[in-house]
Parts: C-alpha cells; structure tokens; sequence
C-alpha cells in the first residue's frame, strides 16, 4: 500500500504552529498543532472534543464558509485538520487568528446535547479555553 501524506511529513519537525501540509487539487490540508509531536505533552480527548465543536462552528460560519472542507482532531491529540478548498496560508493564517480570537469567547458548547452530539458527556469549555489561549499566542508572536 502506499503511504498516506500525514505519515510522510516528518514529524521530528514540525513543532507547534500553522502549516501547510499538502495540497491535491483544490484542497489545501492545514495541520494546525497545539503540542509538539512525541513531546509528551498531549490534548485531551475531552479538550479536543469541545475544541472540535468549538472551532468547527466558527469556520463553518465565517467569511470563508464556502471553502471550509474539514475541521477535526488528529488522532495522535497533537492537534486538528483543517481541510479548505483554494484558500491559501496567507489568507488561513489570518482567518485562523481571528476564529480563535471568537472561539475563546465561547460561555457555551455548540452542539452538545444528547441528541446533537455522540458522546455528549465528554466536554471541557475551561480546558478548552486554555488550550486555545495556548495555541493563539504560539501563531501570533
């Protein structure tokens, strides 16, 4: 079988921040990393569930919605994907900047009741929060 792009990039590199990792077609795939690979020092789940929702929600309604693909966690909690059609760092980077800025100001979970959400019970707003104060002053110095 041949290797899937996620397992090519090499990870002993890619610290904390916005990247780029691939692009096919039209389709740019964004690695956005909270924590740096094999550091130790991981998301989690229920932090990464509410940041799914969370982020999800402020990308999916913001000036770009039409090009927003996927947003969702990466399995090794590190951090998420976000998949957008022809939109380019330059204009991801910003965009990103201003979602978190929106999403810290979130008092409530979208989606997060029994019947919106598979696994409803496993949320952290304030952990949340924090991980997303984190990663915002990572992306912005």
């Amino acid at each position: 079988m041949d290797k899937i792009k996620s397992f090519e990039i090499n990870h002993d590199e890619h610290h904390i921040g916005l990247y780029m990792s691939h692009q096919e077609y039209s389709i740019y795939t964004y690695d956005m990393r909270f924590k740096t690979p094999n550091g130790g020092d991981y998301l989690d789940s229920a932090v990464m569930h509410t940041i799914e929702h969370i982020l999800a929600t402020c990308y999916r309604n913001s000036k770009y919605r039409e090009q927003v693909v996927y947003f969702g966690p990466m399995g090794c909690r590190t951090g998420f994907y976000l998949l957008m059609r022809d939109l380019d760092i330059d204009k991801v980077l910003p965009l990103t900047v201003e979602m978190l800025r929106l999403a810290i100001q979130f008092d409530t979970i979208p989606g997060s009741t029994k019947s919106e959400c598979g696994n409803y019970l496993e949320h952290d707003l304030e952990g949340a929060i924090r991980e997303m104060k984190k990663y915002l002053s990572n992306i912005t110095q």
